[in-house]
């Protein structure tokens, strides 16, 4: 438990900013809810007793001044393109941890490329995307692939009941494309490729209740980057079930509603890993309530163990490569229903 260590949650009163903060808090750590939006952190911190501090990632000494005395930062302000770097440097000033929910394609492919070399040399702990999106099937892959050390293909199937999107999905969204321009991004033959044609639609078999539905192939999210980082896999390519797809785009899908106490929304999703290596296959799932919330269990295990020192290596580092991933996926039991081995399927 957090025994009253300070942690700096950069957006904590962003949507899913607010399930981190409520999870730390369960957990016995003290949120320091940093932002640039003063009333709405103040608003924050007097519901749960916190102390606020106003910081902005264009102002280095106010993420100083944010990150003074904590033992760690979770960065829940998108759009990440904004955000990683600014504090992810002021991380390393501070040299505390360093954890983000970023599911942007491009703001993760950047921490790889600009952070690995300084985090490490500095011994400092950087876990990009450590969410719904990239921490969780990049467990699911590296628990499915166990003992083998390469893999042909790894396929990550979303099946979400109904994808509404939060006001920073579509800020972070708009960024992506932007940066994209006209093309779409997959990973083949250990490489990235850079596609002007449409994503093709298909059909995936997900494990009962689910069952086989139509998916968006080469829907690519932030699994796509953290996977290869770590795992010797050839083709990774993630798959989204249409209706969620569509609704993610369209702009008068209402924002998420909660349902319950928490906060959550009626949203379940079931994330289903099938991994490929000659005519062998292996398999992992994942099912649960609503993908944001989700992530706020996933990042606090995370920080957690990362401050236990529960850990496998320093530097920028995938959920899967960092940790344990079998024991990190059993230990999420009352948010996930995990299983680790499946009957198999096929596509």
């Amino acid at each position: 438990m957090g025994a009253g260590q300070l942690v700096a949650v950069f957006g904590a009163y962003g949507h899913t900013g607010r399930f981190v903060v409520a999870e730390l808090v369960a957990r016995g750590f003290v949120p320091v809810p940093s932002g640039r939006n003063a009333e709405a952190l103040e608003e924050l911190a007097a519901a749960h007793g916190l102390e606020a501090r106003v910081a902005s990632a264009d102002d280095p000494a106010s993420l100083d001044r944010a990150l003074a005395g904590t033992v760690a930062v979770i960065n829940c302000a998108g759009p990440f393109a904004s955000t990683t770097g600014p504090v992810i440097e002021a991380a390393l000033r501070a040299r505390i941890p360093y954890l983000d929910v970023a599911a942007e394609l491009e703001a993760n492919l950047d921490t790889f490329a600009n952070y690995r070399e300084p985090a490490r040399e500095s011994g400092a702990v950087v876990v990009p995307a450590m969410a719904f999106f990239g921490g969780l099937g990049d467990l699911l892959a590296t628990a499915a692939m166990g003992d083998w050390a390469t893999a042909d293909e790894a396929h990550i199937a979303f099946a979400l009941s109904s994808w509404h999107p939060t006001a920073g999905t579509r800020l972070s969204g708009a960024v992506s494309r932007e940066r994209r321009g006209s093309h779409r991004l997959r990973y083949r033959g250990g490489q990235w490729e850079r596609r002007t044609d449409a994503a093709p639609t298909l059909e995936w078999t997900f494990p009962d209740p689910v069952g086989r539905r139509p998916v968006i192939g080469e829907f690519t999210m932030a699994d796509v980057v953290t996977v290869p980082q770590h795992l010797s896999v050839s083709d990774v390519t993630t798959y989204m079930t249409t209706e969620a797809a569509r609704e993610v785009v369209a702009p008068h899908t209402p924002a998420p509603t909660a349902t319950d106490g928490t906060g959550r929304s009626d949203q379940t999703f079931l994330v289903d890993v099938l991994v490929r290596s000659g005519g062998a296959e292996r398999r992992a799932t994942a099912s649960g309530q609503d993908i944001y919330a989700v992530t706020a269990p996933l990042v606090v295990e995370a920080l957690d163990r990362v401050l236990t020192g529960r850990t496998k290596t320093v530097g920028v580092a995938s959920a899967g490569e960092i940790f344990d991933a079998p024991d990190f996926l059993r230990a999420l039991a009352p948010h996930i229903t995990l299983d680790l081995h499946p009957r198999k399927e096929t596509a």
